[in-house]
């Protein structure tokens, strides 16, 4: 059974957290790459929103890693898209 995906505007809104930091990350990604992504990458985005900020701000600097290796590519992405923006 195929898991459905939310739609955009509700993925968009789930990319506001309560740190300006992920926002700023998270936001960028999703308008910038999210719609480039294969299906499979984008459930995978929709997971990794499911966590707590504090994760995934560790996550995403690079502090920690997902156990989940699909996420941990995920993580790698967005985190290359956001240095590749400030070049």
């Amino acid at each position: 059974m195929d898991v459905l995906l939310p739609d955009s505007a509700r993925i968009r809104w789930q990319c506001r957290r309560g740190m300006l930091e992920l926002d700023i990350m998270l936001l960028s990604f999703f308008d910038k790459v999210y719609e480039t992504l294969p299906l499979e990458h984008q459930k995978n985005f929709v997971e990794l929103l499911t966590f707590p900020d504090q994760t995934l701000y560790s996550w995403l600097i690079g502090q920690s890693q997902p156990d989940k290796d699909a996420l941990k590519i995920l993580v790698q992405t967005i985190r290359a898209q956001r240095y590749t923006e400030t070049i």
